[in-house]
């Protein structure tokens, strides 16, 4: 039987503060658990987090329930974090940057300019597929990274007719310097995302 799909999300299926307060509980570490299979580290300073409907809802959720915001101002919210869910043929992540010490992070980031258009996935059988980086907007300036990007992997008809089949998928970033990847992916991780795939 098919996987039926989530629901896009609206105004009209984002819960109130009132019933997220309620759900908040069991919810979290449910989606904790979700992003662990959706978590890849790239080396020790790169994170990928493959996005779907329930990591979205939660970023959202939460940001409206830290801001308090009411329901009318849901909106922005909204148009920010929606393009951040697959549509069925593609995988999205959001990529961050981490360093610990301020001085290091900046001096990293001056020398990784253009990383976000270097992350690859690669279906097994397949070449590599690169990142689509920052669609909503430009992150980086001609001085320095941003340390978070939005990255869109967009897949062929034979990539996941491939996955469906169950071959193994490695992701990788090769910037000039900053090297590191994981061929295949672990199962639990592959078939997380392969539920993306429509």
């Amino acid at each position: 039987m098919a996987k039926k799909s989530a629901p896009v999300l609206s105004r009209a299926n984002l819960w109130s503060l009132e019933e997220y307060e309620k759900r908040r509980p069991t919810f979290r570490p449910e989606v904790m658990a979700h992003k662990k299979n959706r978590t890849v580290h790239l080396g020790n300073h790169l994170t990928l987090q493959f996005e779907d409907e329930m990591t979205v809802r939660y970023q959202i959720q939460e940001m409206l329930h830290a801001e308090e915001t009411d329901h009318d101002s849901v909106q922005s919210e909204l148009d920010a974090y929606l393009p951040l869910i697959p549509d069925g043929s593609n995988f999205k992540a959001t990529m961050m940057l981490e360093y610990t010490d301020e001085i290091e992070r900046k001096r990293q980031l001056s020398q990784l300019i253009g990383i976000e258009d270097r992350v690859w996935i690669q279906v097994e059988g397949s070449s590599k597929l690169y990142s689509i980086a920052d669609e909503d907007q430009d992150r980086e300036n001609d001085y320095k990274a941003s340390s978070v990007h939005f990255l869109r992997f967009e897949l062929t008809k034979e990539m996941k007719a491939a996955l469906k089949y169950g071959v193994g998928l490695a992701v990788g970033v090769d910037h000039p310097r900053y090297k590191a990847a994981i061929n295949p992916l672990p199962q639990t991780v592959r078939n997380a995302l392969v539920l993306d795939l429509k």
